[in-house]
This record gives C-alpha cells, structure tokens and sequence, in this order.
C-alpha cells in the first residue's frame, strides 16, 4: 500500500528472478543419535523467486521466497513443505516528510542450542517455522539549519508454528522521538531521545513487558579524525516484580576513522544490570577486510528474532573476478547470482518462554584473497543472561573457509567450524550442559552454463557432550543443482 501511495511520484520498475533448486543428500545418521543412527536419503526441490524494485529513489523493496518440499526415505520416511521469505522495503510517502519502512520473514529456525544442529531438511526435530514482521511508519523534519526531528511508530510481531517447544506469538508496539543537531553545528553534536515498547504476549501465562528509556547525548571532534562522546539518561522497565529494572544509565567512548576504509569506535557504561561496553571496528585493505564488533542490550524474543535470524555467509566476486566474503547475509538466496555458498550462523529460537534476557555478543571476521585463493576466518561469543531465572548460557565458536578457483568455472571450498555451547542446569531441564561441535566441510562448485550451476558436497558432523547418550558422529554427501530462467 505504502509503495502504491510512491509510485506515481516516481517511475518504478520490477525485475523479477526466478530459479529452482534440487538437492539429494545421503546421511549415515539422519536423527543424529548416539545409540540409534539412521541411513536416510533426502531428496528436496525449492522453486523460489526475487522480485527488487528499480528505477526509483522513493521507493526501495526486495522480496525473496522460496517453497521447499522435502522427502525422506530411510527408517522415519517422511515429507515436509517448509516456506522461506525475507522481505524487506522502505517509501517515502511524502517528499522529505513521511516515510514507512517494513520487513517480514519466515524460516526454520533452532529451539535449542542442546538439541540437534541439523537443517530443517535433515532432520527437522529441533526447528520450527518463525514468521517476524515490523511496520514502521515515521516523519522527519528539519527545522532549518538547528536540529534534525524524527517522531516513528513501530509494530512488530513473532509467530511460532510449534507452540509446545517454542516462545509465545508476541506482538510490539513502539514509539520513539528525537531531536538531533542540524547543519549548524559541525564540531559540536547533540541529541535527545525518547523510546516506549510494549510487548504483549498471546500466552496469558507469560507476562507482558515494557520498556521505556530516555536519553540525551553530546559529542565533540576533537581533530578531523578523532571524536569523544558521551550519554546520560533514565529508563523504567517493567518486566520483572521481585528486581529492580529501573535505573539510570550513561555512557562514555571515542570514535577514530584516520581515512574512509579504517574507523574504531568504543564506549563504556552503565545500566540498571550492570556495566555495559560496546565496540565497532572495520578496516578494508585492496585485499582483506577485517570487522570486529560488540553489543550489549536487553532484549526480548519478539525483538531479537527480527535480527538474529539465521545468516549466510558467500564469496561473491569484486570488480577485478576476485572472491570477497559477504557475511552474516540475511537472505537464503545470494546475494548475486554468481556467489558461492560457504556456511553461515544459524539462528535461535530461546525455549525459555519469559524470555526476558541481556544480550551479550562478539564477532569478529577477517577475509582475504590470494590469486586464485580466498580465505575468511570469523569467531562470536554470544551470551544471554536470563533475568528471570537469573542464569545465562553461551555460544562461542570459530570458522575458517577456503575457497580455491581451480577453473574459471569451477571452484573448490573447504571449511572447518567449531563451536561450544553452554547451559546451566537451570536451562537444561538436569545439569549443567557443555557440548562441542566439530564440522568439516569440503565441496566443488562448478558453473555448467550462465543459469545453471551445480555442486557436490561432503560434510562429517561431530559433537561431544558432558551429557548421557549425547554424542554422536554424522557424514553426509550432498549433490545440488540450481537453475535459473
């Protein structure tokens, strides 16, 4: 509708892509059992298509789905339909005044991090189909060369297919308004902030929660490459009846950028649970790209399904055939049609159904390219502290990626990922859980023709646990085909 009111403002084109893919995997432990694998062949077809809009400055959209169906043939046969769909757009409603923004997608993604790993298509025991949504109209305006005014209006939601294993459906409601330095002031920058959220949960068993915070913040350029800032402000909570979630907060950090493809930005902090840091750096060379980055935040499972999804991880090549990594892509499909797959971050649904939590996450990436070798090495820590059962568990791992151009066709790819998940008892439903997992990943990409592309793939899975009858070992040959028309 949004887009319908933009249109006649400005020409708009659509180009639509379409494709459709088929894979055939045989596995050697399909339930990922430690005392009971099964041999299973599963044979799958996606038809998907990608409609972007074109041709406009007003409008902006993306649209990806694709409708997997599935079938498993071993000791569990079994078939499955699973939808995926990323959209994400933006309009401006009226020329530098009213805009509306808006985003939805579906996918299958983990329950819990003790359960099995493997996709949907696999083995579906411990995925379910989350559908997120936000709609978020706002204006803005500039009050002469003075200050900058936003005023924005956010409803979001998350939907859960299997509500035994899952959060309840939860609905978002929030405002936000600020007021930030205009053109006027150049060394000097200032702003002031109010934000409410109301989440509501379709459970009459789970509690609601709101949020609300206020503050004001103030920087200053000390040298054309160097800035301080700082903010101070207040914030009430309301989801918690036997702590306090009120509180006041502040923060202090720097800022560096000596040129365009190297800047660092750190602050520190206080809130009402405790010290808080934050942390961004990038630094861009012809042949490497580095980022390291931390966050911490309070959030809950409607918020923090909208970004952190499962994410995908591709070489894509540069203006010069070279591979460059493009992580943490937030769409299944490509984000060209000749990237290659290497992996990704999967996402989590939290079991915990008052998920009430404070959000404690570490990344860090560096990919490189040599001639016909490209590398990529990325770490997270991710941490969540539970403030209803006052318990926290823990994701960290490393992945590193090789890509080899054997042909100007064909491609070889090699991975190793390692990752340790952590859970308290409290979390874990008996004792405390610890268990590692080692993947080793090895296929070839080749490019049959300008649409039509095909790869084979083996993967050996393996995960130790603390935990009875928790390990188990898993290899898997997958053969693809993608075409597009």
């Amino acid at each position: 509708m949004a887009m319908a009111f933009a249109m006649p403002a400005h020409a708009l084109d659509w180009r639509l892509e379409r494709s459709v893919g088929a894979s055939a995997s045989m596995t050697d432990n399909a339930n990922q059992s430690a005392t009971d694998p099964e041999n299973a062949l599963i044979l799958s077809v996606t038809p998907s298509f990608t409609l972007r809009s074109h041709g406009s400055r007003r409008v902006q959209a993306t649209l990806q789905y694709g409708l997997t169906g599935v079938a498993r043939f071993g000791e569990d046969d079994s078939t499955d339909l699973y939808h995926n769909l990323n959209a994400l757009g933006k309009a401006e409603l009226v020329k530098d005044f009213l805009f509306i923004d808006g985003s939805a997608r579906i996918s299958q993604e983990l329950i819990s991090l003790l359960g099995s790993p493997a996709d949907a298509e696999i083995n579906d025991s411990n995925r379910a189909t989350v559908g997120t949504y936000t709609i978020s109209p706002y204006i803005q305006q500039r009050i002469g060369t003075f200050a900058n005014a936003q005023a924005r209006y956010t409803h979001s939601g998350a939907i859960f297919e299997d509500k035994e294993n899952v959060p309840s459906d939860a609905v978002s409601n929030a405002f936000s308004a600020s007021l930030t330095s205009g053109t006027r002031f150049t060394d000097l920058s200032w702003g002031l902030n109010y934000s409410i959220r109301d989440v509501t949960n379709r459970d009459e068993n789970v509690g609601d929660s709101t949020f609300e915070r206020v503050t004001a913040s103030a920087g200053y350029a000390m040298t054309r490459t160097f800035r301080v800032f700082g903010t101070v402000g207040q914030e009430w909570n309301d989801f918690l009846s036997a702590s306090e979630t009120d509180g006041r907060s502040w923060s202090v950090g720097a800022g560096w950028a000596p040129t365009r493809r190297t800047s660092l930005e750190a602050s520190v902090g206080e809130r009402f649970f405790g010290n808080t840091y934050s942390m961004t750096a990038r630094h861009r060379t012809r042949a490497t790209n580095w980022n390291l980055s931390y966050v911490e935040d309070v959030s809950d499972i409607s918020q923090f399904l909208g970004t952190a999804g499962t994410r995908y991880n591709y070489l894509c090549p540069d203006a010069e055939g070279n591979l460059q990594p493009v992580l943490d892509w937030p769409f299944s499909a490509p984000p060209a049609s000749n990237c290659i797959a290497f992996g990704g971050t999967p996402g989590l649904v939290f079991g915990l159904r008052n998920g009430v939590f404070v959000s404690k996450t570490l990344r860090a990436g560096v990919g490189w390219g040599i001639g016909k070798l490209s590398y990529s090495l990325n770490a997270f820590d991710t941490r969540r502290d539970y403030q209803l059962l006052d318990s926290e568990d823990r994701s960290r791992g490393v992945t590193g990626a090789v890509n080899y151009r054997y042909a100007p066709k064909t491609n070889v790819i090699g991975s190793v990922d390692l990752t340790r998940n952590e859970a308290p008892a409290a979390l874990s439903g008996a004792t405390d859980r610890e268990d590692d997992l080692l993947t080793l990943s090895l296929g070839i990409n080749h490019q049959f023709a300008t649409d039509l592309s095909g790869a084979l793939t083996f993967r050996h899975t393996r995960r130790d646990s603390n935990a009875a009858d928790a390990d188990y070992e898993e290899n898997r040959l997958t053969a693809s085909v993608n075409m597009r028309f």
